[in-house]
């Protein structure tokens, strides 16, 4: 095991301005190379990674980088593990730590993230209920990459930002944070009573505003990002939330308010038809494409600095 310092990535502000900024220059380069380029850089090590809720993007980036690292990558879900027969969750992580060098964890409740926590080897944060700040980290790289593809590498501080729908959402939460830490502004766009809490928004202060006119919501900003209105574990509440949310879809009206230049973002996976327009997730604005693939190159970044491997 090792010596150093453990450091965990349980929400965006574990990580200072300067740090989070080093991940992203990392992940620039690691994403202009030839995917096994790397293998050295975490050989001998493995990484578990504890899935507690269903995952296309998060199991497929994470298993795959942490195997282009060099490491080996152990896969838990809840079914076919322990953790489905009740093991509590302590218990899985004092286990985890005497054979893994980190771990990625999926979950819902985050007292159940930050039991996890308590081990000896850093945590990474792959959802929890109350944040989804690995995404986040990747978008804000999607943000600037798509606008430097344009020419415009001014990058991401003083831009102005929509979050379109369920701004109650774990996304929308840690989309917060990044206000802060990026230093942009965050547009919440949605009905009042699907707003985070209001601790969150006194802690992010003017970087972030409220909107609750969807005619009004995109006006001057650069970037609209949704999610669905319904997330894992809601399913109960989706009549009730469709009804809430009609007028919100992100779609070619709402698109039109925005500035020509503004770019399209949704994490996955997508309803066509409720929080986006088909036309508009396959549209010439939509960067989700690029959105997907990055969270391979941002999440081994994020291993890296968190182990301390140097490029």
């Amino acid at each position: 095991m090792s010596t150093m310092k453990k450091r965990d990535f349980l929400k965006l502000s574990d990580l200072s301005r300067a740090e989070a900024r080093e991940v992203l220059a990392m992940a620039t380069t690691l994403k202009s190379e030839p995917k096994g380029s790397r293998v050295a850089l975490l050989a001998g090590r493995a990484v578990a990674v504890v899935l507690e809720k269903a995952s296309t993007r998060t199991r497929a980036s994470f298993e795959i980088g942490i195997a282009q690292l060099g490491a080996h990558p152990v896969v838990l879900e809840t079914q076919g593990s322990q953790i489905g027969r009740g093991e509590p969750m302590r218990d899985t992580a004092l286990v985890l730590e005497g054979y893994c060098d980190a771990i990625v964890h999926r979950t819902g409740a985050t007292s159940r993230l930050l039991d996890m926590a308590q081990a000896k080897v850093p945590v990474i944060n792959a959802l929890s209920d109350d944040g989804h700040p690995i995404q986040v980290l990747c978008d804000v790289f999607t943000i600037e990459e798509a606008f430097a593809r344009a020419g415009d590498s001014k990058g991401i501080a003083g831009r102005r930002i929509a979050f379109v729908g369920d701004c109650s959402s774990n996304m929308a939460r840690s989309f917060v944070e990044a206000a802060v830490l990026f230093d942009f502004h965050l547009v919440l766009a949605g009905p009042a009573a699907y707003m985070p809490p209001k601790a969150e928004l006194d802690a992010a202060g003017s970087h972030v505003s409220i909107e609750h006119d969807p005619i009004k919501a995109v006006a001057g900003c650069s970037v609209i990002n949704t999610d669905v209105w319904t997330s894992m574990g809601q399913e109960a509440e989706n009549a009730k939330r469709l009804a809430a949310f009609k007028g919100w879809t992100v779609d070619g009206a709402m698109l039109a308010r925005a500035p020509t230049e503004a770019i399209v973002l949704h994490c996955l996976p997508a309803h066509r038809g409720e929080e986006i327009a088909g036309e508009v997730i396959d549209g010439p604005r939509s960067r989700v494409w690029d959105q997907a693939e990055n969270r391979l190159h941002v999440q081994k970044a994020l291993l890296c600095f968190l182990l301390g491997a140097k490029l």
